[in-house]
């Protein structure tokens, strides 16, 4: 004689129930998890209102021409340390070559995908139209090099260039 298995237990109306609220409980767990990280880690806005961005365009766009006009050549050089740290040369010249002095420079490292990790960078006249800048905690990677040249209390030059460190 063959040995009999127990008979299976009954799919109950509790059972489903139990089912039912486990299933709803994890999906909702997790999406409660993914939604947290996703608002903890959003580096934020690039602008604030959209409206206040595009009534100044029209000034922008008038300070692209009068710099163009102006002809000025910066050059920049930007090297990052095993420390670090990030050293960055600019050359400013006028349209004729001369080197222009006395201006104020204001430089800064902008991560592309985080403005949380943005670094200013203090910049100095070093010689005739020679300015250095040093900044601290400048991970590897991809970044922004923002300069901005002012003169008389005016942005003179504006330049955003992409820049590789390792």
């Amino acid at each position: 004689m063959a040995a009999s298995s127990p008979a299976p237990r009954p799919i109950t109306g509790r059972f489903v129930l139990i089912t039912t609220i486990a299933f709803f409980a994890v999906v909702i767990g997790v999406n409660m998890v993914m939604m947290r990280l996703a608002i903890t880690t959003l580096p934020g806005t690039e602008v604030d209102s959209a409206y206040s961005a595009s009534l100044a365009y029209q000034r922008e766009i008038a300070a692209a021409r009068q710099q163009n006009e102006r002809g000025w050549q910066v050059q920049a050089h930007v090297d990052r340390r095993p420390d670090g740290a990030a050293a960055v040369l600019l050359e400013v010249r006028d349209h004729a070559g001369a080197p222009l002095t006395g201006m104020n420079i204001l430089a800064r490292l902008e991560r592309p995908i985080d403005r949380r990790a943005d670094r200013p960078i203090e910049v100095s006249e070093a010689g005739a139209g020679s300015y250095r800048g040093r900044v601290d905690g400048v991970a590897p990677g991809q970044w922004d090099l923002v300069i901005e040249g002012d003169a008389d209390g005016r942005r003179m030059f504006l330049s955003r260039n992409r820049v590789l460190l390792n």
